[in-house]
């Protein structure tokens, strides 16, 4: 079973991803991809990347069966509303922007 598969079923916690890439890293003869062995879609890999505050919601949009992009949208203004700084609430909005989920 996969990090995401392990979440879904309660067998790991969200914090414990990091350990799970860790992992990744020391199986030199791994044939996956990060995101495979996670996984995770590229899509959702790459919002991860991007974002990884966001991996709450990529567990929710798999339990609820929709997209992670309907799972983001009611809380994509707290995101900002979170961040630990003004250049980072920033950096959340302009990256919104750019992905068409904030009209300005």
């Amino acid at each position: 079973m996969n990090f995401i598969d392990l979440c879904l079923s309660g067998e790991a916690f969200l914090d414990e991803i990091d350990d799970y890439v860790d992992k990744w890293h020391e199986d030199e003869e791994s044939p996956q991809e990060l995101h495979e062995y996670l996984g995770m879609t590229e899509k959702e890999y790459g919002y991860w990347i991007c974002k990884p505050s966001l991996l709450p919601f990529i567990i929710s949009s798999r339990v609820n069966g929709s997209e992670l992009e309907e799972e983001m949208q009611p809380h994509q203004f707290s995101l900002a509303a979170r961040a630990e700084s003004l250049e980072e609430a920033e950096k959340t909005r302009v990256w919104l922007k750019e992905l068409g989920k904030l009209d300005e």
